[in-house]
């Protein structure tokens, strides 16, 4: 199902198109290839379509902007995946990048966000501020309406450690929204959630 979400404030302007059915084809403008190259890994391993165009005050800080894109796409996930029927609704990966290992799990339910050890020392990735990657994902989890759990178990280097979460997320993301038609409402025992 492909969705179309917009965001304008006075800080940012994104739209995005998301296929969470798609086939990982990206098409990313943020205006930060570091941020960029994320969202593609992202995008590649939960199999989703994206294009993503974003104008934003980098000249300020890229802070907003990380933030807003995290919404728009939180948003467009749960105008994908509306009440969650006929999907497995959990996922989880344990993602190797290197030196650098990650561990997600996720429940397509109720926002939530917890991490462990994701800290970097680089202070940025080119244009990137690294202080930015936590929030991107705590956003993401609040506006899909997902409980989000990360840790990093294992990395040295920044770069890998960074990529191994968002591929990971994806990873995981692509496993709760596989269907199964014996799951004829959401999966839960209350039957909604």
């Amino acid at each position: 199902m492909n969705v179309c979400f917009e965001r304008k404030t006075k800080e940012t302007e994104i739209f995005v198109s998301l296929d969470v059915y798609g086939t990982g084809r990206t098409k990313i403008d943020t205006g930060i290839p570091f941020f960029d190259h994320m969202l593609e890994s992202l995008s590649r391993f939960a199999l989703f379509d994206i294009d993503l165009k974003c104008r934003a005050d980098l000249e300020v800080e890229d802070h907003h902007m990380v933030e807003d894109t995290a919404i728009v796409i939180g948003d467009a996930i749960l105008k994908a995946t509306g009440e969650r029927k006929g999907v497995f609704r959990t996922g989880y990966a344990i993602l190797p990048m290197d030196e650098a290992v990650v561990m997600v799990a996720l429940d397509l339910s109720r926002p939530y966000f917890q991490q462990r050890g994701i800290v970097f020392s680089k202070e940025k990735f080119g244009a990137f501020s690294s202080e930015n990657i936590v929030p991107f994902f705590e956003s993401l989890a609040l506006n899909s309406r997902m409980t989000l759990y990360m840790k990093k178990l294992e990395g040295c280097n920044d770069h890998h450690v960074s990529e191994a979460c968002f591929k990971a997320l994806g990873c995981a993301i692509r496993m709760a929204l596989v269907k199964d038609e014996r799951i004829t409402c959401a999966l839960s025992v209350k039957g909604v959630l």
